[in-house]
């Protein structure tokens, strides 16, 4: 586990992505870097392809442009999102299974609770030689997770990744992390410096807030926090859009 107050200086308006082009060389650079790795180099030859008919048949360049990724703990599903352009409604590409959970319902807020996050984040690095096949970092803990968990060990190195085993990541089989490791890349490599990554307790429908409303019914902060992240869940309900995400000096999401 580790923190860095680094983490803060990052771009915290995941919502309103901007495409800033890599340079020529960064890009081919990173392309290098990652092909050489027999894990990428496999994945990105058995996947690539079938991506491409993918995005194809939604209407959709590819690579890609912008993506969007959701979680839904207590559906373990996550749904893979993508656009043109920044005033493009997002399109559904492929819903995926999410093989293991640790914890229960609710956010992480400190080292070794075994919950996985909850919130809004982005992809800030690729891992080729994981411990668990290939992975994907997530940038927690963000500024609300720093305010509202333990200030001393909030915890860190979450990620998406294979291996379906996890004690707070978002674990997926070896075949899934390949085909969205390569969608992922090829988003980076394409200009996409921050992939979002909304992570949910379960859909914000009616039967996922019944069964919140009278599971957690006498836990007031996680209800709290839920409706907090709700109103950003909404909007993408009935836009297809993110807004952007900022937070108040008390830790509370706003979208």
């Amino acid at each position: 586990m580790r923190f860095s107050f680094i983490k803060l200086l990052l771009p915290i308006l995941i919502g309103g992505i901007t495409h800033t082009a890599f340079a020529q060389t960064d890009v081919a650079n990173m392309r290098n870097s990652q092909m050489s790795f027999t894990r990428v180099a496999q994945a990105y030859a058995k996947y690539n392809d079938s991506l491409r008919v993918l995005f194809q048949k939604s209407g959709l360049s590819y690579p890609p442009k912008d993506l969007y990724i959701r979680d839904f703990k207590s559906q373990n599903e996550m749904e893979l999102w993508a656009r043109e352009k920044p005033s493009d409604p997002y399109k559904l590409v492929k819903l995926y299974r999410i093989c293991a959970l640790s914890g229960i319902l609710g956010p992480k807020r400190y080292e070794g609770d075994r919950q996985v996050p909850e919130g809004s984040y982005f992809i800030e690095d690729f891992n080729p030689q994981s411990d668990f096949f290939l992975s994907m970092l997530l940038n927690y803990p963000n500024y609300s997770d720093v305010i509202l968990g333990d200030k001393k060990k909030p915890g860190g190195d979450i990620y998406i990744h294979g291996g379906c085993v996890t004690v707070g990541c978002v674990p997926l089989t070896n075949e899934v992390i390949s085909e969205l490791y390569v969608a992922c890349l090829n988003a980076k490599m394409n200009g996409q410096n921050y992939i979002p990554v909304s992570i949910y307790p379960t859909r914000f429908n009616k039967r996922g807030l019944d069964f919140l409303g009278k599971a957690y019914q006498a836990d007031q902060d996680k209800q709290k926090f839920w409706v907090n992240l709700k109103s950003g869940y909404d909007y993408f309900e009935e836009h297809r859009k993110l807004l952007p995400v900022m937070y108040t000096p008390e830790g509370k999401y706003v979208f």
